[in-house]
């Protein structure tokens, strides 16, 4: 049941449009609306660049009504969109538990009432099929449903951009990549090229890859935990600061050459990558131009590699022989190791760490000798709407997505967003620094839109304890990578 305040809010969006409406009947000579601002053959979006910069909009208690170039309100015709993902359930909204999500479902009813379409968000795929459900869907030419696709980065996803099959989001000129909704995340830029964009992100990015601790550890080897906070905090957490704390925790408690409490262990390739991104180096990166460039031997990524390297080599968990791969998540549990290399996620409801009995606090990774800052490579779900849509349809859906994806009026600097984290960590350091830092401190990499490269296989699942020299691992890939990457720019 909608609230009082969202009938007088809508009541006032109808007013306002009305007296819109007559005034352009009256002063233009034009046909008679309705309340909705359409005409009696239903008035279409404007989807010219020139109409949008002439458009208008009007504050309604709180919200802002866009009207295009005539003055009536925006009017998608009563059009269902569908955001499909992997996680929504059937799209059944849920009741809210708190104040800012009360804010939220009633700006939804009114979004869709004032511009006259349904949007819901319902897991239709599944985390694997996502990609490929995207490409056999526009390879067959689509249907009646009105989609923005969540997808993830995948071979399937990358061979869409190149083949067509992704809408071109930069034609669409009611999303203004430029605006601080998309520069948060920078995810367009990662699916662009040649001046087209091919998926888009709402909002600051997901927290990612940072390290989580062993409180109890810790103070058995005489550390503070808060004071990994604290260096974190005032720009001290270094590299060298990391691998002097490694020395500290790691032990043979009795003496037999075996050692008893170990350094760190990990997701493997989380660790090899975000060594080399808090040097500022990368895999891949792009140019001015938008041509995609080489950077697996740039200073910096080598001096990133070489860093995993030396933790790999001197402070890794030994594993069991048989071991499966994710291992180290049961013996972080089990209170193995001290540093375990991980995403922000596993401390959730349904991650690994969330029922540790041990005590755990999160950071992120040390900075390296040529960074002046933290960085947290963001990697979000790119959405992305299928190029099978006429101009008018892609429009009305991005449209209605661009508004769905809003910050909530009244919330547009909220720390509403902490509030599952909360319940998730153990500490408040965690939240409040480690992941307000890690939205508003990060980067986008291009290695996962060249099309034939196997970052895991040839690079970051070969980087490990019982891997060669670093510089034996580049030599055997750096010219395959090349090629790719010499493909890809053509």
């Amino acid at each position: 049941m909608k609230s009082k305040m969202f009938k007088k809010l809508m009541a006032a969006v109808i007013a306002t449009t009305m007296t819109a409406s007559l005034a352009a009947c009256t002063g233009n000579g034009g046909e008679s609306t309705d309340a909705q601002g359409s005409s009696s053959s239903e008035s279409k979006p404007a989807t010219q660049s020139s109409d949008v910069a002439s458009s208008s909009s009007e504050e309604v208690g709180g919200y802002t009504v866009l009207k295009d170039a005539n003055g009536n309100v925006y009017n998608l015709g009563g059009m269902e969109i569908i955001i499909r993902d992997w996680w929504s359930g059937d799209g059944t909204p849920k009741e809210p538990t708190n104040a800012f999500e009360e804010a939220q479902a009633e700006y939804w009813d009114w979004i869709q009432e004032t511009y006259n379409f349904t949007i819901k968000q319902m897991a239709i795929s599944d985390w694997g099929s996502a990609p490929q459900d995207f490409v056999d869907y526009v390879s067959s030419g689509g249907d009646s449903s009105n989609y923005v696709f969540t997808l993830r980065n995948d071979a399937a996803l990358i061979s869409a951009m190149s083949t067509g099959l992704c809408y071109d989001l930069s034609t669409i000129d009611c999303l203004d990549f430029s605006s601080q909704k998309f520069q948060a995340n920078l995810l367009h830029k990662q699916y662009s090229k040649g001046g087209k964009i091919y998926a888009m992100y709402a909002g600051p990015s997901e927290p990612r890859t940072g390290i989580f601790f062993n409180k109890r550890l810790l103070k058995e080897a005489g550390i503070d935990p808060d004071s990994l906070y604290d260096m974190q905090k005032n720009g001290t957490w270094t590299w060298d600061a990391f691998i002097d704390l490694c020395d500290q925790v790691q032990k043979d408690n009795n003496n037999d050459g075996v050692i008893d409490v170990w350094a760190c262990n990990a997701n493997d390739g989380l660790l090899t990558e975000a060594a080399v991104y808090s040097n500022g180096g990368e895999f891949v990166g792009q140019d001015a131009s938008g041509k995609y460039v080489y950077k697996l031997e740039d200073a910096n990524t080598l001096e990133g590699l070489e860093f995993a390297n030396k933790i790999f080599k001197n402070y890794w968990e030994k594993e069991p022989e048989d071991a499966a791969w994710d291992y180290y998540k049961n013996s972080f549990l089990d209170g193995n190791y001290v540093f375990c290399f991980d995403q922000a996620y596993c401390a959730q409801e349904t991650g690994p760490f969330h029922d540790m009995d041990d005590d755990f606090g999160f950071v992120m990774f040390p900075k390296g000798p040529q960074k002046n800052d933290y960085t947290n490579c963001w990697d979000n779900n790119p959405a992305c709407i299928p190029a099978c849509y006429d101009a008018d349809r892609a429009w009305k859906i991005a449209f209605a997505w661009n508004l769905y994806t809003n910050d909530v009026p009244g919330y547009e600097d909220s720390d509403a967003w902490k509030a599952n984290y909360y319940n998730s960590y153990r500490d408040t350091r965690a939240v409040d620094e480690t992941l307000t830092m890690m939205r508003s401190k990060g980067m986008i990499t291009y290695h996962g839109v060249i099309p034939n490269m196997q970052f895991g296989p040839e690079l970051t699942w070969v980087v490990g304890p019982f891997s060669g020299p670093i510089s034996e691992v580049v030599s055997s890939i750096s010219d395959t990578w090349k090629a790719y990457i010499a493909d890809a720019n053509k």
